[in-house]
């Protein structure tokens, strides 16, 4: 019965994108259709086989060893944090970011992650039929994370037309940026988390293909080039760019704690007022009747859909890092398909404060004229966001059980 409704629920977040698109008819379906059967198979390879499962599995093992390595950094300046019973929130998943990060900086500077990136990125353009630069970013937002992709790609966002610029806003509401998987993986079930992260580029540009069809003709259909050299085509001394690097990582850390911090506050804070009116009233149980049937359409029962629901809601409106530190000491009690739906759900930047980063991003980049028409889409950008974590969870959540 559960998996019937998990297959209406996939079915149901495909029909939502179809009813809200901006124009039905511009709906290429072949690609659509083409894309929807690609990640069945994925999800399918990636949980129900054993070489599925081993390449997930051998990625994480990957991730959890860097963090590891950067543990031997972390001991070194601060080993009060580290020789503890448990370590808090900001040692055990922010802090190795500061390896993390300069470490793909690295791979972008001698040009290895744009090489995967530009090859991954004309595969998938020709498996799914879709423009060649909205391929190439939703695999450059796999790696580099939404504000550094659009940063990297200003030429090309400079040349587009503001159509397509509105896509790439809608897009960046789903990315996850590679130099934190390492923390995600430390809070939340590791294979979950990397099965998420193909399947969740594929399904941006699904939901962007229903909602925001673009006719691309084929002089349009180019890519510029990854940016980030400087204008005289010379790259920046290595050891400058590592150090600049290195305090870009050091930002990081402090934008993700103030931000969990801030909104963990805010949230309390909207709580104790709610609670002024009834004791009963809270963020989490308005946001969970609203999510409930959202909830419940990915196959399961009435009290994890309710539970499921109130995560998604705070995710939404704080960000994932808060849904995961409230459920990283319990996620493994959780039953197997309620796990993995939860943290395919909770894997992407999809909330309110990314909508002001990729305006803030897009105002630095593009003209007035077409950052006015990216501002004037929000609505579009936070439904993608949303339809995109749905049904990277639906599809997930059909061979998870």
């Amino acid at each position: 019965m559960y998996l019937i409704i998990n297959i209406i629920g996939l079915v149901i977040f495909l029909a939502i994108g179809f009813l809200f698109s901006k124009d039905r008819r511009a709906i290429q379906w072949k690609s659509i259709a083409i894309m929807v059967v690609l990640n069945l198979v994925l999800a399918w390879f990636l949980t129900s086989f054993g070489v599925g499962r081993a390449i997930v599995s051998g990625a994480a093992d990957g991730f959890n060893w860097l963090v590891q390595v950067a543990y031997v950094g972390i001991e070194f300046a601060l080993p009060s944090w580290v020789h503890v019973k448990q370590m808090d929130f900001v040692t055990s998943a922010l802090l190795p970011i500061l390896l993390i990060v300069p470490l793909f900086d690295i791979l972008t500077y001698i040009g290895v992650l744009p090489f995967i990136i530009k090859w991954i990125g004309k595969g998938l353009s020709f498996i799914t039929g879709q423009p060649k630069f909205e391929s190439f970013f939703a695999v450059e937002m796999m790696f580099l994370g939404n504000t550094e992709a659009l940063a990297v790609s200003s030429l090309q966002l400079k040349q587009m037309k503001a159509q397509r610029n509105v896509t790439l806003a809608m897009m960046s509401m789903s990315c996850v940026t590679a130099s934190i998987i390492g923390a995600y993986i430390q809070m939340m079930p590791g294979r979950f988390v990397l099965t998420a992260i193909p399947i969740n580029i594929i399904n941006a540009i699904i939901v962007t293909s229903l909602l925001n069809p673009v006719t691309v003709t084929p002089e349009e259909d180019t890519i510029a080039k990854l940016s980030g050299e400087g204008e005289s085509g010379k790259k920046e001394p290595f050891f400058s760019f590592l150090g600049d690097s290195i305090l870009g990582a050091g930002k990081l850390i402090l934008i993700i704690a103030a931000n969990v911090i801030a909104f963990v506050a805010l949230a309390a804070l909207i709580d104790k007022i709610l609670q002024l009116v009834n004791p009963w009233l809270t963020l989490e149980h308005i946001l969970g009747i609203i999510m409930y049937p959202f909830a419940w359409l990915l196959g399961l029962n009435s009290n994890d859909s309710f539970q499921m629901a109130q995560y998604m809601g705070t995710k939404l409106v704080t960000n994932e890092f808060v849904v995961m530190g409230k459920v990283t000491s319990i996620v493994n009690k959780f039953d197997p398909h309620f796990k993995a739906v939860l943290t395919v759900f909770i894997t992407s930047f999809a909330n309110f404060s990314t909508l002001g980063m990729i305006i803030g991003c897009f105002k630095g980049i593009v003209d007035k004229e077409k950052n006015n028409v990216i501002s004037k889409n929000v609505g579009y950008m936070l439904l993608s966001g949303i339809l995109v974590s749905l049904l990277s969870a639906a599809f997930v959540g059909l061979f998870v059980w």
